[in-house]
């Protein structure tokens, strides 16, 4: 339960009649991106409101006709889903900017440069955001808000959300230990034990996760790993 000096009021017009309550505004945020949060659980009171401002609760008759039940659960939950969330400036900024790196970290770990078939850096990324002028909905899903920005910095930089192959072999040495770490970035293409113990596959992944399995190979095999592009 959030305290009612971080919650932020929530709010839906409903069958003519106005419905408030008092939610903490990250679970909200959580909540519209995917998570699975209990929003009766983020509520600063277990409460719904005809007008929070002046503690008017609102009838279980009006609930009922509005939203077809008294419980809070899905009556929160709609009006988080199809409402309005009023938020102070400092939170809206502090939303923006929080949803704008996980934003960035989408799309440097999705995408990359068609014309180097490799990933953008983060900073490349933001300062193409910034020269587009993108706008960062704090409420808007991530993966939503990730296709819009890709479209808007595709006038600034080259960028391509298609998957890369990349073909491996790894030394005996370190064959058994690297075999599963290099199944979890991706779809293995073909693999193959070869008769001196070495692991060789081609496997297919999201272009910007390329630096991630290339760190975690050459830190497992010590720089030994042979890696092209397919």
């Amino acid at each position: 339960m959030v305290s009612l000096d971080e919650a932020v009021t929530a709010r839906i017009e409903k069958h003519g009649m106005h419905f408030e309550v008092l939610i903490d505004p990250q679970a909200a945020a959580d909540f519209l991106d995917g998570k699975e949060i209990n929003l009766a659980e983020s509520l600063a009171t277990d409460l719904v409101f005809k007008d929070a401002s002046k503690g008017t609760k609102a009838s279980e008759e009006s609930l009922q006709e509005a939203f077809g039940t008294t419980d809070l659960e899905p009556i929160v939950t709609t009006i988080v889903r199809k409402g309005d969330i009023q938020l102070t400036t400092q939170q809206r900024r502090d939303m923006q900017k929080r949803k704008r790196a996980k934003i960035v970290n989408a799309i440097a770990r999705t995408a990359m440069n068609p014309q180097t078939k490799l990933p953008h850096p983060k900073d490349r990324i933001e300062l193409a955001m910034e020269e587009a002028r993108v706008h960062i909905d704090p409420f808007k899903p991530v993966d939503v808000q990730v296709k819009e920005v890709i479209d808007a910095i595709r006038l600034i930089i080259p960028i391509s959300t298609e998957n890369v192959k990349i073909r491996i072999r790894i030394p005996p040495k370190y064959a058994g230990r690297a075999y599963g770490e290099v199944k979890s970035f991706g779809t293995m293409i073909k693999e193959e034990w070869l008769n001196d113990g070495s692991y060789k596959c081609v496997i297919e992944l999201p272009a910007g996760m390329q630096s991630d399995l290339y760190d975690v190979l050459n830190s497992i095999t010590h720089g030994t790993v042979e890696t092209d592009i397919v």
